[in-house]
């Protein structure tokens, strides 16, 4: 399928106005196409590499996913044909999801089978097109929607607890920093100034505080500059700054608990949608594995993996599994004697998802205290960079 590039494009309004945007688009003229679409003429435009540069079609959102896989387990376990429910499900999606879901309805129509028809539009993950390709051969197309739907569902929910744990400091720290900004640029260079009148000599932390609140006052623009410069180096490097965060939140106590669990409630999610419709599990660890971003445990299931296709005895092969907890790993062990893979996996998501519950409640019970405390520190010492030539001030004229 063609490559996409990101466009940077200056377009002219229906009213005589003019716009700038970004875009996806195969080329110029398919840019100006989706223009078009939006009631835009197209006048200029610019391929923007650092946004990603050529790239395949964009990834489908999880919640996107989701509202398709609802649909169709709804339509299709009540006997509607597979064409007719994607006809309505195409009126249900985002704009953004109907051009493909009509795509895939096209293909379909024309003889390709669904799991090829979604894997050919792209943007979909290997999950959903693995579990829609084993469903076609034991018919139960309906019934793999519904696990998709709710493995999507339950992937949303912990990648929520995930953002509200990522969203909650960010926020307070970022109020921290702006108000200690303000302070620092005007609020303690127009107090101390008035105060130098009547006071000869200031501590050296309040000095301190002055001078750079001083600098950061006359050298604004340089500084927003150096900031622009790090945030674009922060969009460039995000590949290994996301892999220095990974690493960041393997080794603190009580965060790399809470990412364990998220990575255990995407590995069994995952597993238990795709050994429900049938696939073998070592294909359905190969999937799994990619869904998997925490190195260790991504490590030890691809030796999994391979051994196991080597002829490596199931239940030894999971005591080596040393990331994953020991109850786990022991549950997993008595479900392959029991012959019950399936149902471990599926007990194990909602068990792991309840426990990304359980640990971020803790965590955010710790990080309250914590934020407040980092919030004293940086308001608070430069409260008390006035307050003392204030108290000295105010000493000698009692005196």
């Amino acid at each position: 399928m063609p490559v996409s590039r990101a466009y940077l494009y200056q377009a002219a309004t229906v009213n005589g106005g003019r716009t700038v945007g970004l875009a996806r688009a195969r080329d110029a003229g398919d840019l100006a196409a989706q223009l078009r679409q939006k009631r835009l003429v197209p006048l200029r435009s610019w391929v923007v590499p650092g946004l990603g540069g050529e790239s395949g079609p964009g990834k489908v959102s999880l919640k996107d996913q989701a509202e398709l896989h609802g649909q169709l387990a709804q339509l299709l376990t009540r006997g509607v044909p597979l064409v007719e429910a994607l006809e309505v499900a195409q009126t249900s999606v985002t704009p953004a999801m109907r051009s493909r879901v009509t795509k895939i309805r096209e293909l379909v129509s024309g003889g390709s089978s669904f799991a090829d028809a979604i894997a050919a539009v792209g943007g979909f993950d290997s999950v959903s097109i693995s579990v829609y390709r084993a469903a076609e051969r034991t018919g139960d197309l309906g019934g793999a929607a519904k696990q998709l739907s709710t493995t999507c569902r339950r992937q949303l929910a912990v990648r929520g607890k995930a953002m509200t744990l990522m969203l909650y400091p960010v926020i307070v720290l970022s109020i921290s920093v702006i108000v200690s900004v303000g302070m620092m640029t005007v609020v303690v260079p127009g107090i101390i100034e008035s105060m130098r009148e009547s006071v000869s000599s200031m501590p050296w932390f309040t000095e301190l505080v002055y001078g750079v609140g001083v600098f950061m006052r006359d050298n604004w623009m340089v500084l927003a500059g150096l900031l622009m410069v790090l945030c674009g180096a922060a969009v460039v490097f995000r590949g290994a700054l996301a892999r220095g965060v990974g690493v960041l939140m393997t080794r603190l106590p009580l965060l790399r608990d809470v990412y364990m669990a998220q990575e255990c409630a995407r590995l069994f999610t995952v597993m238990s949608a795709m050994t429900r419709t049938g696939v073998v599990l070592a294909d359905a660890l190969g999937v799994a594995e990619t869904a998997v971003s925490h190195v260790q445990l991504r490590t030890q299931v691809a030796k999994l993996r391979a051994r196991l296709v080597e002829g490596g005895v199931l239940r030894v092969l999971i005591d080596q599994v040393t990331a994953l907890p020991l109850g786990t790993r022991r549950l997993l062990i008595a479900a392959e004697r029991s012959g019950d893979m399936q149902a471990a996996f599926e007990t194990l998501a909602g068990d792991m998802a309840d426990e990304v519950d359980t640990r971020s409640a803790r965590l955010l019970a710790v990080l309250e205290p914590l934020l407040i405390f980092i919030m004293f520190l940086m308001i608070g010492s430069l409260v008390l960079s006035i307050m003392v030539p204030m108290i000295t001030l105010s000493g000698r004229v009692q005196s």
